[in-house]
Protein backbone atom coordinates (compact mmCIF):
# COMPACT_ATOMS: atom_id res chain seq x y z
CA UNK A 1 0.00 0.00 0.00
CA UNK A 2 0.49 3.82 -0.50
CA UNK A 3 3.11 5.11 2.42
CA UNK A 4 1.92 8.73 3.79
CA UNK A 5 3.80 10.37 6.35
CA UNK A 6 2.50 12.04 9.86
CA UNK A 7 3.71 13.51 13.10
CA UNK A 8 3.05 12.12 16.51
CA UNK A 9 3.71 14.90 19.16
CA UNK A 10 6.05 16.16 16.93
CA UNK A 11 7.85 13.15 16.03
CA UNK A 12 7.72 11.89 12.17
CA UNK A 13 6.78 8.58 10.72
CA UNK A 14 5.87 6.91 7.45
CA UNK A 15 3.24 3.92 7.37
CA UNK A 16 0.72 2.36 4.80
CA UNK A 17 -1.98 4.81 4.61
CA UNK A 18 -5.15 3.61 6.07
CA UNK A 19 -2.97 1.79 9.21
CA UNK A 20 -4.38 3.19 12.80
CA UNK A 21 -2.62 6.02 14.77
CA UNK A 22 -1.93 4.00 17.80
CA UNK A 23 -0.17 1.21 15.67
CA UNK A 24 2.06 4.53 14.21
CA UNK A 25 2.36 5.62 18.09
CA UNK A 26 3.59 1.78 19.44
CA UNK A 27 6.50 1.91 16.71
CA UNK A 28 7.85 5.71 17.80
CA UNK A 29 7.62 4.31 21.77
CA UNK A 30 4.73 6.74 22.27
CA UNK A 31 1.93 5.20 24.80
CA UNK A 32 -1.39 5.96 24.43
CA UNK A 33 -3.77 4.02 27.04
CA UNK A 34 -6.98 1.51 26.25
CA UNK A 35 -8.58 -0.98 27.88
CA UNK A 36 -10.53 -2.49 24.48
CA UNK A 37 -7.54 -3.02 21.42
CA UNK A 38 -6.21 -5.71 20.38
CA UNK A 39 -3.96 -5.71 17.43
CA UNK A 40 -5.22 -8.80 15.78
CA UNK A 41 -8.54 -8.03 16.15
CA UNK A 42 -10.89 -5.22 14.55
CA UNK A 43 -10.56 -1.73 16.54
CA UNK A 44 -13.74 -1.06 18.72
CA UNK A 45 -13.28 2.47 20.43
CA UNK A 46 -15.69 1.19 23.19
CA UNK A 47 -13.58 2.58 26.38
CA UNK A 48 -12.44 6.08 24.46
CA UNK A 49 -9.37 5.84 26.90
CA UNK A 50 -6.72 6.07 23.92
CA UNK A 51 -8.54 9.59 22.65
CA UNK A 52 -6.09 11.90 21.18
CA UNK A 53 -5.91 15.21 19.31
CA UNK A 54 -5.84 14.91 15.50
CA UNK A 55 -4.63 18.02 13.29
CA UNK A 56 -4.28 19.19 9.49
CA UNK A 57 -1.79 22.13 10.03
CA UNK A 58 -4.53 24.55 8.77
CA UNK A 59 -6.90 25.19 11.34
CA UNK A 60 -8.54 22.09 11.34
CA UNK A 61 -9.06 19.74 15.06
CA UNK A 62 -10.80 17.29 16.36
CA UNK A 63 -10.65 14.32 18.83
CA UNK A 64 -10.48 11.20 17.53
CA UNK A 65 -9.73 7.16 18.90
CA UNK A 66 -6.40 6.16 18.03
CA UNK A 67 -7.21 2.76 17.65
CA UNK A 68 -9.51 2.54 14.52
CA UNK A 69 -8.51 6.19 13.51
CA UNK A 70 -6.79 5.66 10.14
CA UNK A 71 -3.48 7.78 8.92
CA UNK A 72 -3.29 10.09 5.96
CA UNK A 73 -0.82 12.43 4.39
CA UNK A 74 0.03 15.29 6.65
CA UNK A 75 -2.04 14.27 9.89
CA UNK A 76 -0.37 15.41 13.01
CA UNK A 77 -1.69 13.99 15.86
CA UNK A 78 -1.03 14.98 19.97
CA UNK A 79 -1.07 12.58 22.28
CA UNK A 80 -1.15 14.97 25.89
CA UNK A 81 -3.14 18.20 25.32
CA UNK A 82 -5.49 19.72 27.79
CA UNK A 83 -8.07 18.66 25.53
CA UNK A 84 -6.80 15.06 25.21
CA UNK A 85 -6.16 14.57 29.02
CA UNK A 86 -9.92 16.04 29.91
CA UNK A 87 -11.37 13.64 27.35
CA UNK A 88 -9.89 10.84 28.95
CA UNK A 89 -10.66 11.95 32.40
CA UNK A 90 -14.09 12.15 31.25
CA UNK A 91 -14.15 8.56 29.43
CA UNK A 92 -12.72 7.20 32.58
CA UNK A 93 -15.13 8.87 34.55
CA UNK A 94 -17.76 7.21 33.15
CA UNK A 95 -16.82 4.12 33.36
CA UNK A 96 -16.01 4.40 36.85
CA UNK A 97 -19.43 5.61 37.16
CA UNK A 98 -20.80 2.21 35.67
CA UNK A 99 -18.06 -0.33 36.98
CA UNK A 100 -16.90 -1.43 40.28
CA UNK A 101 -12.97 -0.20 41.26
CA UNK A 102 -11.02 -2.55 39.30
CA UNK A 103 -7.21 -2.42 39.49
CA UNK A 104 -6.96 -1.50 35.99
CA UNK A 105 -9.35 1.35 36.34
CA UNK A 106 -7.57 2.81 39.74
CA UNK A 107 -4.29 2.46 37.52
CA UNK A 108 -5.72 4.77 34.91
CA UNK A 109 -7.26 7.02 37.59
CA UNK A 110 -3.90 7.79 39.29
CA UNK A 111 -2.17 8.36 36.42
CA UNK A 112 -4.65 11.04 35.17
CA UNK A 113 -5.41 12.13 38.58
CA UNK A 114 -8.81 11.30 38.67
CA UNK A 115 -9.69 11.15 42.90
CA UNK A 116 -13.84 10.23 42.45
CA UNK A 117 -15.61 9.84 39.65
CA UNK A 118 -18.19 12.56 39.56
CA UNK A 119 -21.06 10.39 38.85
CA UNK A 120 -20.33 8.04 41.73
CA UNK A 121 -18.50 4.50 41.70
CA UNK A 122 -20.73 1.58 39.43
CA UNK A 123 -21.35 -1.82 41.09
CA UNK A 124 -20.58 -3.82 37.72
CA UNK A 125 -17.50 -5.49 37.08
CA UNK A 126 -17.89 -5.12 33.45
CA UNK A 127 -16.80 -1.77 31.48
CA UNK A 128 -18.79 -2.83 28.05
CA UNK A 129 -15.14 -2.96 25.97
CA UNK A 130 -16.32 -5.93 23.81
CA UNK A 131 -13.12 -7.51 23.86
CA UNK A 132 -14.59 -10.82 24.85
CA UNK A 133 -17.14 -11.02 22.70
CA UNK A 134 -14.77 -10.42 19.25
CA UNK A 135 -12.22 -12.31 20.54
CA UNK A 136 -14.81 -15.06 20.78
CA UNK A 137 -16.29 -14.06 17.00
CA UNK A 138 -13.21 -13.14 15.48
CA UNK A 139 -10.17 -15.15 16.72
CA UNK A 140 -11.34 -17.87 18.26
CA UNK A 141 -14.50 -18.78 16.15
CA UNK A 142 -16.64 -20.41 18.77
CA UNK A 143 -19.49 -17.45 18.42
CA UNK A 144 -20.74 -18.48 22.10
CA UNK A 145 -20.62 -14.99 23.68
CA UNK A 146 -22.71 -12.24 22.45
CA UNK A 147 -24.16 -8.42 23.40
CA UNK A 148 -27.67 -8.66 24.54
CA UNK A 149 -30.08 -6.14 25.37
CA UNK A 150 -30.03 -2.69 24.52
CA UNK A 151 -29.20 1.20 26.49
CA UNK A 152 -28.27 0.78 29.98
CA UNK A 153 -29.78 -2.88 30.22
CA UNK A 154 -27.02 -3.71 27.47
CA UNK A 155 -24.67 -7.16 28.53
CA UNK A 156 -22.40 -9.71 27.43
CA UNK A 157 -24.15 -13.17 27.78
CA UNK A 158 -24.48 -15.93 25.72
CA UNK A 159 -26.75 -15.70 22.78
CA UNK A 160 -30.06 -15.52 24.35
CA UNK A 161 -28.92 -16.07 27.28
CA UNK A 162 -29.00 -19.62 27.37
CA UNK A 163 -26.52 -22.17 27.79
CA UNK A 164 -24.53 -22.12 25.15
CA UNK A 165 -22.56 -25.62 23.89
CA UNK A 166 -20.53 -23.37 21.88
CA UNK A 167 -17.78 -22.00 24.10
CA UNK A 168 -14.62 -24.44 23.72
CA UNK A 169 -13.40 -23.63 27.36
CA UNK A 170 -9.95 -21.82 25.52
CA UNK A 171 -10.16 -19.47 28.00
CA UNK A 172 -9.73 -16.25 25.83
CA UNK A 173 -12.19 -14.25 26.52
CA UNK A 174 -10.72 -14.39 30.40
CA UNK A 175 -7.11 -14.07 29.49
CA UNK A 176 -7.89 -10.67 27.77
CA UNK A 177 -10.65 -9.40 30.02
CA UNK A 178 -9.11 -6.13 31.39
CA UNK A 179 -11.60 -6.08 34.39
CA UNK A 180 -11.44 -9.76 35.48
CA UNK A 181 -15.41 -9.60 34.65
CA UNK A 182 -14.72 -12.88 33.20
CA UNK A 183 -13.15 -15.83 35.11
CA UNK A 184 -12.40 -19.53 34.53
CA UNK A 185 -14.29 -20.16 37.58
CA UNK A 186 -13.98 -24.10 38.06
CA UNK A 187 -10.48 -23.71 39.10
CA UNK A 188 -10.76 -19.96 40.69
CA UNK A 189 -9.29 -20.45 44.04
CA UNK A 190 -8.91 -23.93 43.99
CA UNK A 191 -5.75 -26.34 43.43
CA UNK A 192 -6.89 -29.37 41.00
CA UNK A 193 -3.67 -31.86 41.50
CA UNK A 194 -4.87 -34.00 38.92
CA UNK A 195 -4.67 -31.37 36.57
CA UNK A 196 -1.19 -30.05 37.59
CA UNK A 197 1.52 -30.45 35.28
CA UNK A 198 5.00 -29.97 34.70
CA UNK A 199 6.47 -28.10 31.24
CA UNK A 200 4.71 -26.40 28.86
CA UNK A 201 0.49 -26.74 28.60
CA UNK A 202 -0.46 -24.59 25.91
CA UNK A 203 -1.40 -25.42 22.40
CA UNK A 204 2.03 -24.68 20.45
CA UNK A 205 5.13 -25.35 22.64
CA UNK A 206 8.76 -27.37 22.73
CA UNK A 207 7.73 -31.16 23.81
CA UNK A 208 10.56 -30.64 26.61
CA UNK A 209 14.07 -29.21 26.79
CA UNK A 210 15.80 -31.59 25.37
CA UNK A 211 13.69 -32.62 22.35
CA UNK A 212 15.12 -32.99 18.99
CA UNK A 213 14.55 -31.73 16.55
CA UNK A 214 14.00 -28.66 19.07
CA UNK A 215 11.48 -27.03 17.29
CA UNK A 216 8.18 -25.53 18.64
CA UNK A 217 4.71 -28.67 17.66
CA UNK A 218 1.30 -27.80 17.73
CA UNK A 219 -1.00 -30.55 19.93
CA UNK A 220 -4.47 -30.67 17.42
CA UNK A 221 -6.44 -31.74 20.56
CA UNK A 222 -5.71 -28.35 21.96
CA UNK A 223 -5.51 -26.12 19.17
CA UNK A 224 -7.73 -23.58 18.80
CA UNK A 225 -7.69 -23.31 14.82
CA UNK A 226 -7.83 -27.23 14.51
CA UNK A 227 -10.87 -27.31 16.49
CA UNK A 228 -13.21 -24.15 15.62
CA UNK A 229 -11.17 -23.39 12.24
CA UNK A 230 -10.16 -20.00 13.54
CA UNK A 231 -7.56 -17.75 15.21
CA UNK A 232 -4.05 -19.07 13.63
CA UNK A 233 -2.21 -16.01 15.35
CA UNK A 234 0.49 -18.26 15.56
CA UNK A 235 1.23 -17.46 12.22
CA UNK A 236 0.46 -14.57 12.13
CA UNK A 237 2.99 -13.37 14.17
CA UNK A 238 5.74 -15.80 13.18
CA UNK A 239 8.33 -13.63 11.04
CA UNK A 240 9.84 -16.88 9.13
CA UNK A 241 6.21 -18.45 7.94
CA UNK A 242 6.78 -21.38 9.83
CA UNK A 243 3.34 -22.46 10.75
CA UNK A 244 1.87 -25.29 8.34
CA UNK A 245 -1.27 -26.13 9.40
CA UNK A 246 -2.20 -28.53 6.27
CA UNK A 247 1.36 -30.37 7.99
CA UNK A 248 0.52 -34.78 7.93
CA UNK A 249 2.67 -37.17 9.98
CA UNK A 250 4.76 -38.97 7.54
CA UNK A 251 5.93 -42.65 7.90
CA UNK A 252 9.58 -43.12 6.60
CA UNK A 253 11.25 -46.46 5.95
CA UNK A 254 14.89 -46.58 7.37
CA UNK A 255 17.28 -49.26 7.19
CA UNK A 256 18.54 -50.03 10.93
CA UNK A 257 21.10 -52.24 11.93
CA UNK A 258 20.21 -52.59 15.65
CA UNK A 259 17.08 -51.28 17.84
CA UNK A 260 17.46 -50.49 21.55
CA UNK A 261 13.69 -51.08 22.71
CA UNK A 262 13.38 -48.26 25.59
CA UNK A 263 9.58 -47.80 25.96
CA UNK A 264 9.62 -46.94 30.04
CA UNK A 265 6.43 -47.97 31.89
CA UNK A 266 3.16 -46.69 32.74
CA UNK A 267 1.99 -45.42 36.69
CA UNK A 268 -0.87 -47.65 38.28
CA UNK A 269 -4.23 -46.04 38.24
CA UNK A 270 -5.26 -46.47 42.00
CA UNK A 271 -8.94 -45.77 41.31
CA UNK A 272 -10.22 -49.11 41.26
CA UNK A 273 -8.75 -49.75 44.98
CA UNK A 274 -11.76 -47.89 46.02
CA UNK A 275 -10.78 -48.14 49.63
CA UNK A 276 -8.34 -45.27 49.34
CA UNK A 277 -10.67 -42.92 47.71
CA UNK A 278 -8.66 -41.54 44.72
CA UNK A 279 -10.41 -39.36 42.75
CA UNK A 280 -13.35 -39.34 45.58
CA UNK A 281 -11.90 -37.79 48.14
CA UNK A 282 -9.88 -34.22 47.70
CA UNK A 283 -6.16 -34.42 48.35
CA UNK A 284 -6.11 -38.33 47.95
CA UNK A 285 -3.31 -37.58 45.53
CA UNK A 286 -1.43 -40.39 44.04
CA UNK A 287 3.01 -40.11 43.95
CA UNK A 288 3.10 -38.76 40.66
CA UNK A 289 0.54 -35.71 40.77
CA UNK A 290 2.78 -35.19 44.35
CA UNK A 291 6.26 -35.16 42.76
CA UNK A 292 4.86 -32.56 39.85
CA UNK A 293 3.27 -30.24 42.46
CA UNK A 294 6.72 -30.76 44.72
CA UNK A 295 8.70 -29.45 41.87
CA UNK A 296 9.73 -26.36 42.26
CA UNK A 297 8.50 -25.25 38.11
CA UNK A 298 5.01 -26.51 39.19
CA UNK A 299 2.05 -23.81 39.33
CA UNK A 300 2.47 -23.95 42.98
CA UNK A 301 6.11 -23.25 42.85
CA UNK A 302 7.22 -26.08 44.55
CA UNK A 303 4.78 -25.49 47.45
CA UNK A 304 3.14 -28.59 49.18
CA UNK A 305 -0.66 -27.46 49.06
CA UNK A 306 -4.06 -28.61 49.59
CA UNK A 307 -7.22 -28.06 47.48
CA UNK A 308 -8.03 -24.90 49.04
CA UNK A 309 -4.80 -23.74 48.59
CA UNK A 310 -3.88 -24.07 52.04
CA UNK A 311 -0.51 -26.12 53.82
CA UNK A 312 -1.94 -29.39 55.43
CA UNK A 313 -1.25 -29.89 58.73
CA UNK A 314 -0.44 -33.82 58.89
CA UNK A 315 0.44 -36.04 55.85
CA UNK A 316 -0.03 -39.71 55.35
CA UNK A 317 2.48 -41.94 52.77
CA UNK A 318 0.89 -45.71 52.19
CA UNK A 319 3.06 -47.78 50.62
CA UNK A 320 2.57 -50.66 47.96
CA UNK A 321 -0.36 -49.26 46.69
CA UNK A 322 -0.97 -51.71 43.83
CA UNK A 323 2.64 -53.72 44.67
CA UNK A 324 2.99 -56.94 46.27
CA UNK A 325 -0.44 -57.44 46.06
CA UNK A 326 -2.60 -60.72 45.01
CA UNK A 327 -5.23 -58.56 42.95
CA UNK A 328 -3.21 -56.72 41.10
CA UNK A 329 0.97 -56.55 40.65
CA UNK A 330 2.19 -59.68 42.68
CA UNK A 331 5.63 -57.75 42.61
CA UNK A 332 7.75 -55.03 44.53
CA UNK A 333 7.97 -52.20 42.07
CA UNK A 334 11.31 -51.25 44.14
CA UNK A 335 11.46 -47.39 43.67
CA UNK A 336 8.52 -47.15 46.12
CA UNK A 337 10.14 -46.86 49.33
CA UNK A 338 12.82 -44.44 48.60
CA UNK A 339 10.69 -42.43 46.71
CA UNK A 340 7.92 -42.41 49.48
CA UNK A 341 11.29 -41.57 52.07
CA UNK A 342 12.31 -38.67 49.82
CA UNK A 343 8.91 -37.57 50.07
CA UNK A 344 8.39 -37.79 53.72
CA UNK A 345 12.06 -35.60 54.09
CA UNK A 346 10.72 -32.67 51.58
CA UNK A 347 7.72 -32.37 53.15
CA UNK A 348 9.55 -31.85 56.68
CA UNK A 349 11.73 -29.29 55.17
CA UNK A 350 9.40 -27.29 53.34
CA UNK A 351 6.39 -27.29 55.86
CA UNK A 352 5.25 -27.84 59.70
CA UNK A 353 3.23 -30.86 58.49
CA UNK A 354 3.10 -34.05 60.61
CA UNK A 355 4.73 -37.20 58.30
CA UNK A 356 3.17 -40.85 58.66
CA UNK A 357 4.66 -43.43 56.32
CA UNK A 358 2.59 -46.76 56.28
CA UNK A 359 4.52 -49.29 55.19
CA UNK A 360 4.78 -53.57 54.07
CA UNK A 361 8.35 -53.77 54.52
CA UNK A 362 11.25 -50.85 54.08
CA UNK A 363 13.53 -52.38 51.52
CA UNK A 364 16.40 -49.85 50.88
CA UNK A 365 18.92 -51.91 48.43
CA UNK A 366 21.24 -49.30 46.89
CA UNK A 367 24.26 -47.62 48.42
CA UNK A 368 23.38 -45.24 51.03
CA UNK A 369 19.75 -46.12 51.03
CA UNK A 370 20.06 -47.38 54.10
CA UNK A 371 21.58 -44.40 55.66
CA UNK A 372 18.94 -41.87 54.22
CA UNK A 373 16.63 -44.14 55.86
CA UNK A 374 18.30 -43.45 59.16
CA UNK A 375 18.16 -39.96 58.87
CA UNK A 376 14.44 -40.23 57.93
CA UNK A 377 13.73 -41.43 61.52
CA UNK A 378 16.39 -38.37 62.92
CA UNK A 379 14.12 -35.61 61.03
CA UNK A 380 10.39 -36.50 63.11
CA UNK A 381 8.93 -38.57 60.56
CA UNK A 382 6.16 -41.16 62.15
CA UNK A 383 7.23 -45.13 60.66
CA UNK A 384 3.99 -47.42 60.99
CA UNK A 385 4.84 -51.02 59.79
CA UNK A 386 1.30 -51.78 58.39
CA UNK A 387 -0.24 -50.93 55.08
CA UNK A 388 -2.86 -48.49 55.14
CA UNK A 389 -6.30 -50.21 54.60
CA UNK A 390 -8.86 -47.60 54.16
CA UNK A 391 -9.40 -43.95 54.02
CA UNK A 392 -12.22 -42.15 54.90
CA UNK A 393 -14.04 -38.44 55.56
CA UNK A 394 -12.97 -37.93 59.35
CA UNK A 395 -15.75 -38.16 61.61
CA UNK A 396 -16.80 -34.01 63.48
CA UNK A 397 -14.50 -35.15 66.56
CA UNK A 398 -10.87 -35.18 64.53
CA UNK A 399 -11.82 -32.55 61.87
CA UNK A 400 -9.27 -29.37 63.85
CA UNK A 401 -6.56 -32.63 63.54
CA UNK A 402 -7.32 -33.46 59.79
CA UNK A 403 -10.23 -33.69 57.19
CA UNK A 404 -9.08 -37.54 56.27
CA UNK A 405 -8.89 -40.21 58.60
CA UNK A 406 -6.40 -43.60 57.42
CA UNK A 407 -7.47 -46.84 58.83
CA UNK A 408 -4.74 -49.00 59.45
CA UNK A 409 -3.02 -51.74 61.43
CA UNK A 410 -0.08 -51.21 63.16
CA UNK A 411 1.67 -54.86 63.23
CA UNK A 412 4.81 -53.42 65.85
CA UNK A 413 2.58 -53.11 68.35
CA UNK A 414 -0.41 -55.71 67.29
CA UNK A 415 -3.29 -52.40 67.31
CA UNK A 416 -5.76 -50.96 65.11
CA UNK A 417 -5.15 -47.50 64.57
CA UNK A 418 -7.03 -44.51 62.95
CA UNK A 419 -4.99 -41.23 61.76
CA UNK A 420 -6.09 -38.27 60.96
CA UNK A 421 -4.71 -36.14 58.00
CA UNK A 422 -5.11 -33.54 55.83
CA UNK A 423 -3.26 -35.11 52.27
CA UNK A 424 -2.56 -38.43 51.41
CA UNK A 425 -0.14 -39.70 48.96
CA UNK A 426 -0.51 -42.75 47.33
CA UNK A 427 2.67 -44.76 46.20
CA UNK A 428 1.67 -46.71 43.36
CA UNK A 429 2.98 -49.16 41.40
CA UNK A 430 5.13 -49.10 38.47
CA UNK A 431 3.64 -51.40 35.48
CA UNK A 432 4.19 -52.29 31.68
CA UNK A 433 2.40 -50.34 29.12
CA UNK A 434 -0.27 -51.30 28.00
CA UNK A 435 0.76 -51.43 24.35
CA UNK A 436 3.59 -53.43 25.53
CA UNK A 437 2.24 -56.78 23.60
CA UNK A 438 2.01 -54.79 20.32
CA UNK A 439 5.46 -53.58 20.34
CA UNK A 440 6.97 -57.02 21.51
CA UNK A 441 5.17 -58.34 18.10
CA UNK A 442 6.48 -55.32 16.12
CA UNK A 443 9.89 -56.18 17.36
CA UNK A 444 9.76 -60.45 17.60
CA UNK A 445 10.49 -60.17 21.15
CA UNK A 446 8.50 -61.52 24.42
CA UNK A 447 6.66 -60.48 27.64
CA UNK A 448 6.09 -61.83 30.66
CA UNK A 449 2.66 -63.01 32.71
CA UNK A 450 3.14 -58.78 34.05
CA UNK A 451 4.06 -57.35 30.84
CA UNK A 452 7.34 -56.39 30.79
CA UNK A 453 9.63 -57.68 27.81
CA UNK A 454 11.90 -60.62 28.85
CA UNK A 455 15.46 -60.56 27.87
CA UNK A 456 17.49 -63.40 26.61
CA UNK A 457 18.95 -64.18 30.07
CA UNK A 458 18.82 -62.29 33.07
CA UNK A 459 22.54 -62.99 33.98
CA UNK A 460 24.94 -64.21 30.97
CA UNK A 461 22.59 -61.88 28.29
CA UNK A 462 20.45 -59.09 30.48
CA UNK A 463 19.86 -56.01 28.11
CA UNK A 464 19.65 -58.53 25.18
CA UNK A 465 16.95 -60.33 23.63
CA UNK A 466 15.89 -63.28 21.56
CA UNK A 467 16.23 -61.27 18.47
CA UNK A 468 19.20 -60.91 17.44
CA UNK A 469 20.14 -56.79 17.43
CA UNK A 470 17.00 -56.04 19.81
CA UNK A 471 17.91 -54.54 22.97
CA UNK A 472 16.72 -53.70 25.98
CA UNK A 473 17.24 -50.61 28.06
CA UNK A 474 15.13 -49.32 31.16
CA UNK A 475 12.06 -50.47 33.33
CA UNK A 476 10.42 -51.59 29.93
CA UNK A 477 12.25 -54.76 31.58
CA UNK A 478 11.10 -54.43 35.10
CA UNK A 479 11.05 -51.89 37.62
CA UNK A 480 14.25 -50.91 38.63
CA UNK A 481 15.97 -47.53 40.15
CA UNK A 482 17.64 -44.72 37.74
CA UNK A 483 20.96 -45.79 38.40
CA UNK A 484 20.50 -49.40 37.16
CA UNK A 485 18.37 -48.08 34.19
CA UNK A 486 21.57 -45.35 33.60
CA UNK A 487 23.88 -48.72 33.50
CA UNK A 488 21.62 -50.12 31.11
CA UNK A 489 21.24 -48.28 28.53
CA UNK A 490 24.60 -48.02 28.92
CA UNK A 491 25.53 -51.51 28.10
CA UNK A 492 22.37 -51.59 25.37
CA UNK A 493 24.48 -48.83 23.10
CA UNK A 494 27.71 -50.54 23.47
CA UNK A 495 26.40 -54.11 22.26
CA UNK A 496 24.31 -51.70 19.73
CA UNK A 497 27.85 -50.19 18.85
CA UNK A 498 29.45 -53.84 18.67
CA UNK A 499 26.86 -55.43 16.60
CA UNK A 500 27.47 -52.50 13.88
CA UNK A 501 31.11 -52.46 14.24
CA UNK A 502 31.41 -56.15 13.31
CA UNK A 503 30.71 -55.90 9.18
CA UNK A 504 29.48 -59.43 9.77
CA UNK A 505 27.10 -60.98 11.99
CA UNK A 506 27.60 -64.17 13.57
CA UNK A 507 25.01 -66.64 12.85
CA UNK A 508 24.49 -70.05 15.54
CA UNK A 509 24.98 -72.88 14.10
CA UNK A 510 21.08 -74.47 14.90
CA UNK A 511 18.17 -73.52 12.22
CA UNK A 512 15.40 -75.14 10.63
CA UNK A 513 15.73 -76.04 6.94
CA UNK A 514 13.04 -77.04 4.65
CA UNK A 515 13.41 -79.87 2.15
CA UNK A 516 11.32 -78.51 -0.49
CA UNK A 517 10.40 -81.94 -2.11
CA UNK A 518 8.36 -82.80 0.93
CA UNK A 519 6.95 -79.68 1.37
CA UNK A 520 3.01 -79.31 0.57
CA UNK A 521 2.61 -75.62 1.04
CA UNK A 522 -0.01 -76.09 3.66
CA UNK A 523 1.37 -72.93 5.36
CA UNK A 524 0.93 -73.98 8.69
CA UNK A 525 4.53 -73.53 9.84
CA UNK A 526 3.80 -69.52 8.50
CA UNK A 527 1.37 -68.65 11.07
CA UNK A 528 3.48 -70.44 14.06
CA UNK A 529 6.24 -68.93 13.88
CA UNK A 530 7.05 -66.70 16.17
CA UNK A 531 10.06 -64.39 14.50
CA UNK A 532 8.64 -64.20 11.25
CA UNK A 533 10.92 -66.30 10.02
CA UNK A 534 9.06 -68.67 7.78
CA UNK A 535 7.73 -67.06 4.01
CA UNK A 536 5.39 -68.69 1.53
CA UNK A 537 6.85 -68.77 -2.20
CA UNK A 538 4.20 -68.23 -4.76
CA UNK A 539 5.99 -69.41 -7.79
CA UNK A 540 7.14 -72.64 -5.93
CA UNK A 541 4.20 -72.76 -3.92
CA UNK A 542 6.25 -73.84 -0.87
CA UNK A 543 7.78 -72.32 2.27
CA UNK A 544 11.27 -71.02 2.81
CA UNK A 545 12.84 -70.04 5.95
CA UNK A 546 15.12 -67.08 6.46
CA UNK A 547 18.16 -68.40 8.35
CA UNK A 548 19.12 -65.12 9.96
CA UNK A 549 15.51 -65.15 11.82
CA UNK A 550 15.49 -68.29 13.17
CA UNK A 551 16.47 -69.25 15.97
CA UNK A 552 15.61 -73.10 16.11
CA UNK A 553 13.35 -73.36 18.92
CA UNK A 554 11.78 -76.62 16.71
CA UNK A 555 8.21 -75.28 16.82
CA UNK A 556 7.33 -75.44 13.29
CA UNK A 557 9.48 -78.73 12.65
CA UNK A 558 6.93 -80.27 15.55
CA UNK A 559 4.02 -78.54 13.22
CA UNK A 560 4.69 -79.67 9.98
CA UNK A 561 2.11 -82.48 8.89
CA UNK A 562 4.76 -83.94 6.23
CA UNK A 563 7.91 -83.92 8.37
CA UNK A 564 9.27 -81.50 5.62
CA UNK A 565 11.30 -79.58 7.69
CA UNK A 566 14.68 -80.72 9.83
CA UNK A 567 16.53 -78.93 12.41
CA UNK A 568 19.93 -78.66 11.88
CA UNK A 569 22.03 -80.45 14.42
CA UNK A 570 19.09 -82.03 16.12
CA UNK A 571 18.20 -84.58 13.06
CA UNK A 572 16.63 -87.82 14.51
CA UNK A 573 20.16 -89.55 13.26
CA UNK A 574 22.50 -87.29 15.39
CA UNK A 575 20.03 -87.49 18.20
CA UNK A 576 20.23 -91.41 17.83
CA UNK A 577 23.89 -91.72 18.09
CA UNK A 578 24.02 -89.31 21.16
CA UNK A 579 21.53 -91.69 22.38
CA UNK A 580 24.34 -94.49 21.55
CA UNK A 581 26.61 -92.60 22.96
CA UNK A 582 25.84 -92.36 26.60
CA UNK A 583 24.25 -96.28 26.68
CA UNK A 584 27.91 -97.22 25.37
Amino acid sequence: MEKVSITIDGKPIEVEEGSYVLQAAEELGIKIPTLCYYEHMTPYAACRICSVEARDGKGWTKIVTACNYPAWDGLQIFTNTPRVITARKVNLEMLMSHCAPAPVLQELADELGVKEPRWGIGTDTCIMCGLCVRICDEVVGAHALTFSSRGIDREVSTPFKLESEDCILCGACARYCPTGHIRMTDTNGRILHSELMLGPNTAISIPFRQAIPNAPRIDPDYCIHMTTGGCKLCSKVCPKECINYEDKDEFEELEIGAIIVATGFQDFDPTPMKQFGYGKYPNVLSSIEFEQMNNAASPTDGKILMENGEEPRSIAILHCIGSRDEDHHKYCSRVCCMYALKFAHLVKEKTDAEVYQLYIDMRTFGKGYEEFYQRILTEGVNVIRGKGGEIVPSPPEYSGEGNLLVRCEDTLIGKFREIPVDMVILCTALEARSDAEDIARKFNISTGADGWFIEAHPKLAPVSTTTEGVFLAGVCQGPKDIPDTVAQGTAAAAHSIRLLNMGEVLMDAAYAEIVEEFCSGCRICNGLCPYNAITFDEEKKVSEINSALCKACGTCVAACPTGAIKARHFTDDQIYAQIEGILA
